[in-house]
């Protein structure tokens, strides 16, 4: 999986903001574990010491990351940091030349390096020069870099090389039996400290711990031994190896379920924008039909006779010329047609009062009958329509029906009851407590719930050595339960063994309380 497709795969499976175990990740947090002692070392030595320090380990054994920390922990105004790099450039010339580049000298030269160091020595700065990749060098680039950390009576620079165990033979062939460099082996992680760097790597890309099981831990630190460097390609390829055997299970029940989320919602949304389109599209074929009219073709005989009983008052034979046309009834400012009972149902008219309006309201609308006119007779072809003038029959004004209308009462809106006054949010209790605790002592974190009366919950259960504190995660509160205050990670770790079997099976792990008073501090 080196391609981008896959990568995105990768991503999108676990949800992830970046890939957490990639060499350089956005917001990086060194993990003080194993390292914040040798860090602290190197700065007390570059104060101290006259020696050219060696920082060895293998490879992955996070020299690198050490090399930035030292660089990125030191006092800018008082420090000068020149890093050097001796991949493809180990011969002294090459190392000078980056040396003397890095301090704004323009002579290549060693004498010139010191002088420069001498310089910067009288504006109370120091110069830290710091090799990366150092077992590249050649024993000549080593012997000119011992004569650098000699330095001389204007000045001396502090020479950090950063290098696998593979140069320290040479090293001390070079040096001759002379007591001029002092190495810092480092050295691995713990299981529980692969077990918290993997933590704060997996929530520094948005997700927990909780991705990895804990037989994939315990495996990724039987093939790491520890080394962080190892630690992030074993993970990696173990998340990797776990995603393809869910997609593969999920393909043998169907193919789409072995797309990722995105493409399957991306599927979805489609296939609900064409059911739509194909129910408008019938809505639209049932709107638009045009009415049937049944036309009678002339000379045809009428339809057949109504009976006597059941037939209406005969109306007098009208023609109208172009009969055979539909006429579409105009209304007078493309206004809709008037439908009496809804209008009346929304107006909130009873019964009684829907009848007597349509009653009023018919009086005035009935046409006057017509007298009886006969018919005209027509020639055979083409017919001519007649004019017909219709005598209308007088009628005695009908004076209007006036029925008093109650008074409509607009409906009051229910009462509304008084609220409660809302208690204050109180902060999550402990604190206080946390924030009396000294930051390099450890407690044991026990386990995290969404709601703070399960964190509640567990303290009250267990006794009063349990604490919870608030934080965030994933832009969510989390409470965080935790057990006692211990002076050194042992005995946090020695305490763990003590714990109920219960509380036990959910794997709790030291933390310092540097770490949580940071937490505590950023969800307020």
């Amino acid at each position: 999986m080196t391609s981008l497709h896959a990568d995105e795969a990768f991503l999108d499976h676990y949800q992830f903001t970046h890939d957490p175990f990639a060499a350089r990740v956005p917001g990086f947090k060194f993990f003080p574990a194993q390292r914040k002692p040798v860090l602290g070392q190197l700065h007390h030595l570059a104060r101290y010491s006259q020696l050219l320090l060696v920082v060895s380990g293998p490879e992955g054994s996070g020299k690198t990351l050490l090399r930035q920390a030292l660089v990125a922990s030191t006092n800018k105004q008082a420090v000068q940091s020149v890093v050097v790099s001796a991949k493809g450039a180990s011969d002294p010339a090459s190392i000078l030349r980056q040396v003397a580049q890095g301090l704004q000298v323009q002579r290549p030269e060693l004498p010139a390096v010191l002088a420069q160091v001498g310089q910067l020595a009288l504006t109370g700065q120091e110069v830290y020069i710091l090799v990366d990749d150092a077992e590249d060098l050649s024993d000549a680039a080593l012997t000119s870099l011992l004569s650098l950390a000699v330095g001389s009576a204007e000045g001396r620079p502090h020479v950090f090389l950063f290098a696998d165990s593979q140069l320290l033979p040479r090293l001390e062939h070079v040096a001759a039996g002379d007591e001029c460099f002092h190495v810092i082996e480092l050295q691995p992680y713990g299981e529980d400290e692969t077990r918290e760097y993997l933590a704060q790597r997996l929530e520094g890309a948005g997700q927990g711990i909780e991705v990895l099981s804990d037989d994939q831990i315990v495996d990724i630190h039987e093939q790491s031994a520890g080394w962080p460097g190892v630690i992030n390609q074993v993970a990696r390829e173990s998340l990797i190896e776990a995603m393809l055997a869910r997609r593969g299970a999920a393909s043998r029940n169907g193919f789409a379920f072995s797309l990722p989320r995105k493409h399957l919602l991306a599927l979805c949304v489609v296939a609900i924008g064409v059911l739509a389109a194909w129910f408008m599209q019938g809505r639209v074929v049932e709107d638009v039909d045009a009415p049937v009219m049944a036309q009678l073709p002339l000379g045809e005989a009428a339809p057949p006779a109504v009976s006597a009983e059941a037939a209406p008052p005969a109306a007098p034979a009208i023609q109208f010329e172009g009969a055979n046309q539909p006429l579409p009834l105009p209304l007078v400012g493309e206004a809709q047609p008037v439908i009496r009972q809804p209008l009346a149902q929304a107006a909130g008219l009873s019964g009684a009062e829907e009848a007597d309006t349509e009653g009023a309201a018919g009086a005035a609308d009935v046409a006057p009958e017509s007298t009886p006119v006969a018919s005209v007779p027509a020639p055979a072809a083409p017919v001519v329509s007649v004019p017909v003038k219709v005598a209308p029959t007088v009628v005695p004004p009908v004076a209007p029906v006036v029925k008093p209308v109650a008074p409509v009462t607009a409906a009051m809106p229910p009462p509304i009851k008084p609220q409660a006054p809302v208690a204050a949010t109180k902060p999550a209790a402990g604190g206080d407590w946390y924030a009396a605790q000294a930051g390099s002592r450890y407690t044991l974190q026990i386990l995290g719930a969404r709601l703070e009366s399960g964190a509640q919950a567990v303290v009250k259960a267990n006794g009063a050595e349990y604490h919870y504190f608030k934080k965030q995660h994933q832009g969510k509160p989390l409470y965080v339960v935790t057990y006692g205050s211990f002076a050194t990670r042992d005995a946090a770790q020695a305490a763990l063994r003590t714990l109920p079997a219960k509380v036990q099976a959910g794997k709790p792990w030291p933390r310092n309380f540097a770490g949580i008073q940071q937490e505590i501090a950023q969800a307020r």
